[in-house]
């Protein structure tokens, strides 16, 4: 056992090591360095030591020391490895895998100097070549991190019988790779193409005669918000699926990197990718790869408890007898279209809003179905999570995973597949800016208020709230291409609005969400402050909807219904909070819908009449 503790220990050592020289090779190839020895490989200007070293020269032959002396350690680890466990051993194997890897590293490496795709070589080869490397890369990080788990955790990584998540996972991995090769090609052109100020790099990637490499650049924080959305909602489910405290701690690790790796890119868009932060942009990529394939490992270990197999922590109910079999009025059922209607009509309101007229008959399908679809997809990631307390509440105690119409992995499968084809459907009808919207609302939804808010604090719905408010976001930039200030007004409305809607709704069904344990705000605070705050929200709803007068965005007609609209929410409030019981509540309830539809429906009109 005390061999094995020395071995993970090394194997840590070894991987940390190799963390060191990628960044040394990021730094020969940010500084031009790569042909520092020439086109001789393993030698430098065909000698073992060079007689006349130039500072490229001595940058570019410690990259190849270093990288030496990398290999040596990785095949002491796979010696050793075979020495300290048995045959079978997944500690075993992926020592093997390793040291496989650190050869064709090498391998790939040589072949970049010998076909001379180094220093200031812009070719296309150079670019299929860093991916190629960059890929190698992280499968090698890959193997040297399992190789350091599996010799501390017990239970095999297993791939079977996972379900879902295991390809959700695997998925996510992929994702990060591509992100990868996406950030080294982008790496690639801001070295060869640097930019001598922000709006200068800007005019650069936006010509059309630029070169390839300087156009990639502008599709990178895009491709690194996606992936970054899709991997925090999968690490999510992850801890969720497979609750352990070793997931939860990993998943909660990859959400920080993934954020401070954003920020970090953000700076470096900003500081026009100085070194330094080049090299702590991708030792952070490399942190980030190692934690999620620590969590996959972690996640899909044996022994882990399966939530959606209804092994749920909480008890979540099992099959139900006399339900009948899965139909496609089951899987409609778990996207909630009710509950989709208000949304997707405030998204096709806002491509009118910004379009003042007609957007396009094929924009607009493609929009409806593609926002849709990511609504869908949220809902029934819902449904997956919340199955244990949804079987505790009268009104959702049928839905079909609670009843397990649906097996609770294929509900999960749904979910994923609605996700994605909603993303390729806007992406490739509208752009990409539409698509992250969408996936970032799906997202803050799933994570946010799902996972970290709904069990946790009375105020979920002021904070989780913003996931409905995303809509009007996706149709203006389904539209335009981009967000304004006035679109953003629009989110506003609704997200000050969210509040008067669902505080209404909890009235109603106080008793339920208490059996199920949550703690909305009429559980914990009483239905007098649940009514105040209502009314609050309700005067701030007022107070932003009429900002779109003060802005000169809207005329006449939005000024009339919006008095008079408005007027009637804060009535229906008034009277609530006088007498608080069902009816009034119900009233206010389903009047907030109608508001909220003929606000953005008058809107449209107005600003369609005035173009």
């Amino acid at each position: 056992m005390v061999s094995r503790q020395r071995f993970a220990r090394f194997a840590w050592w070894v991987l940390a090591c190799n963390l060191a020289v990628i960044a040394w090779g990021a730094y020969v190839r940010a500084t031009g360095s790569g042909a520092g020895c020439g086109g001789h490989w393993p030698l430098c200007d065909g000698q073992v030591v060079p007689h006349t070293p130039t500072v490229q020269m001595l940058i570019e032959y410690s990259h190849r020391l270093s990288s030496a002396l990398v290999l040596v350690l990785v095949g002491i680890l796979w010696l050793w490895a075979r020495l300290a466990f048995p045959r079978g051993h997944s500690a075993r194997r992926m020592a093997g895998w390793a040291a496989i890897f650190t050869v064709s590293e090498a391998l790939v490496g040589a072949g970049l100097v010998l076909f001379r795709l180094v220093a200031h070589d812009a070719s296309a080869y150079r670019a299929l070549a860093i991916s190629l490397h960059l890929t190698n890369t992280f499968i090698l990080l890959a193997f040297l991190t399992l190789t350091a788990h599996t010799a501390q955790a017990p239970g095999n990584l297993r791939w079977r019988n996972q379900g879902s998540i295991g390809w959700a996972l695997a998925a996510a991995l992929v994702a990060v790779l591509i992100l990868g090769i996406s950030g080294a090609v982008t790496a690639l052109g801001d070295t060869l193409f640097p930019a001598t100020t922000l709006a200068a790099g800007i005019r650069q990637e936006l010509s059309p005669s630029a070169h390839f490499l300087v156009r990639l650049r502008l599709l990178h924080p895009l491709i690194a918000v996606s992936v970054g959305l899709f991997v925090i909602l999968v690490a999510g489910l992850a801890a969720h699926l497979r609750p352990s405290q070793a997931a939860s701690e990993a998943a909660r690790r990859v959400t920080a990197l993934f954020a401070a790796q954003l920020g970090l890119g953000f700076l470096n868009v900003v500081l026009l990718a100085p070194v330094a932060l080049q090299l702590g942009h991708l030792l952070l990529a490399d942190l980030l790869w190692i934690q999620l394939v620590l969590l996959t490992a972690t996640a899909l270990a044996d022994g882990i408890p399966h939530v959606e197999l209804g092994d749920h922590p909480d008890g979540a109910p099992q099959d139900v007898a006399g339900v009948s079999p899965a139909s496609w009025r089951a899987y409609l059922a778990l996207t909630k279209p009710r509950v989709i209607s208000l949304l997707l009509f405030t998204t096709l309101a806002a491509m009118f809003i910004a379009k003042r007229g007609w957007p396009g008959t094929l924009l607009l399908a493609a929009v409806a179905l593609g926002g849709y679809m990511a609504a869908g997809a949220a809902n029934a990631l819902n449904m997956v999570i919340d199955r244990d307390i949804d079987g505790r509440m009268h009104r959702t105690s049928r839905r079909p995973t609670v009843t397990q119409q649906i097996p609770t992995t294929r509900a999960l499968a749904f979910a994923l597949l609605l996700a994605a084809a909603s993303f390729a459907i806007l992406w490739s009808a509208a752009n990409l800016l539409t698509a992250v919207l969408a996936f970032a609302g799906l997202v803050y939804y799933v994570i946010i208020y799902t996972v970290m808010l709904k069990r946790r604090t009375p105020q979920n719905i002021v904070v989780g709230g913003a996931a409905g408010a995303f809509p009007p976001l996706v149709g203006w930039a389904a539209v335009t291409g981009e967000l304004n200030l006035f679109a953003w007004l629009l989110f506003a409305i609704i997200f000050v609005w969210t509040p008067v809607h669902f505080w209404a709704l909890a009235l109603l069904l106080k008793d339920d969400y208490a059996a199920a344990g949550i703690p909305m705000l009429p559980c914990v605070l009483g239905e007098r402050i649940t009514v105040i705050q209502i009314g609050l929200y309700a005067v701030l709803t007022a107070a932003i909807s009429a900002l779109p007068l003060v802005q000169q965005q809207a005329g006449a007609l939005y000024l009339v219904g919006a008095v008079v609209l408005n007027g009637i929410l804060l009535m229906r409030s008034v009277d609530l909070y006088r007498r608080v019981d069902r009816p009034r509540a119900s009233r206010l309830f389903h009047y907030s819908m109608v508001y909220l539809a003929a606000l953005f429906l008058v809107m449209a009109v107005d600003r369609m009449m005035h173009v």
